[in-house]
């Protein structure tokens, strides 16, 4: 069997999907790789894949452009003749799914989150929802990952197939649980995301300058590239006062999050957040925004804790409750969150659900 595969991003495909890449290959299957060059294109290669280099505008909506990736992707399917295609994020779903449907070709779409511009609720949210109508009307299957994004798509009629998996899962040999820091009289929170304003860095930033004022053992580390300018600066200034540190991009998540005590997502909105369960995988407790997409990773006072989005007061509140438990609670929550990691987010169970859809689909593409 041909599989492509159409996506924006080498990164998302490499730390999230490269097991089922393995296993699609591993099972005989000849799988095309559509999408940008990157750092970690030589790695999926690697895996048996053949690479297509596509460049896609992840952010823009430059007409010229998107000419081109439709071009493209006609390209891709007239001259690779794939069984099954597997669409990932906006623009491969939509305008990979339009094509796949002129094509009578069997594909399946992944809504990975909604985005900033959907979330936004305005005019162009009300465009690209009339667009993934276009895009993913006649997939064979649709993957969710939480439930209020599968509500929206199916209330719209977007959506004649879907499926609810729980994101894409976590490998827990990568992710394995890591004994809680050592009792020092200093609590490390982490962030992990790129700086934004829709990922709470705004509110993120307030709650640290407020709780370092009244607890000095107290240390923020922000970990992520800046995808807003604007907060360079602010940043810059609470580092050079002590407040947080900065630890930029960090290609090894997982050593960053075994030093700390636990991890903070105060994210607008998410599809399921991933660093929430490589968090609580490895025996952090979190501390995330009460929205689809973080609500589901953990579970309130037993895992983590919650808190208002948009609300550094609310975050605060969160931050304090978790300051005042004691040390060995602290741990405690973070065993209880890699025993829910291990019932409910196997990455083993996405890969399977992704095996059944792919068959069924290329069986009724044969008959």
């Amino acid at each position: 069997m041909k599989i492509l595969v159409l996506t924006n991003s080498d990164l998302g495909l490499y730390k999230f999907r490269k097991e089922l890449l393995q296993a699609l290959v591993e099972k005989g299957d000849r799988v095309f790789l559509s999408l940008p060059d990157g750092i970690h294109v030589p790695a999926l290669k690697k895996t048996g894949c053949v690479f297509c280099k596509t460049p896609v505008d992840r952010r823009g909506m430059n007409p010229f452009k998107d000419l081109r990736l439709l071009r493209k992707y006609l390209y891709l399917l007239k001259r690779i003749r794939p069984d099954v295609v597997l669409t990932y994020t906006i623009k491969p779903n939509i305008y990979g799914g339009f094509l796949c449907r002129l094509c009578r070709v069997k594909y399946i779409g992944n809504v990975t989150g909604l985005g900033t511009a959907i979330e936004g609720r305005g005019i162009l949210s009300e465009i690209l929802l009339i667009l993934y109508k276009a895009g993913l009307r006649s997939a064979s299957q649709v993957f969710f990952q939480n439930e209020e994004n599968l509500k929206l798509f199916i209330t719209n009629r977007l959506v004649k197939k879907s499926r609810l998996i729980p994101g894409s899962g976590v490998n827990l040999q990568e992710h394995c649980y890591e004994e809680y820091p050592a009792e020092t009289g200093e609590i490390r929170f982490l962030f992990v995301g790129r700086i934004m304003k829709d990922k709470g860095i705004g509110e993120l930033l307030l709650c640290a300058e407020r709780l370092k004022q009244k607890y000095s053992y107290v240390c923020f580390d922000l970990a992520g590239d800046y995808d807003e300018e604007e907060y360079r600066e602010r940043v810059d200034g609470l580092e050079k006062k002590g407040i947080v540190r900065y630890l930029g991009y960090q290609e090894d998540v997982h050593s960053a999050m075994k030093t700390c005590h636990a991890v903070i997502m105060p994210s607008y909105h998410e599809g399921l957040s991933n660093v929430l369960l490589e968090a609580a995988a490895c025996g952090r407790p979190v501390l995330a925004s009460k929205v689809p997409g973080c609500q589901e990773t953990f579970d309130e006072g037993v895992t983590g804790y919650g808190f208002e989005a948009g609300s550094a007061e609310s975050l605060t509140e969160a931050a304090e409750r978790f300051l005042a438990l004691p040390y060995g609670e602290k741990r405690e929550m973070g065993i209880r969150g890699r025993k829910k990691i291990e019932g409910q987010f196997d990455r083993r169970i996405v890969i399977e659900a992704y095996m059944q859809e792919i068959e069924q689909a290329s069986r009724k593409g044969k008959s």
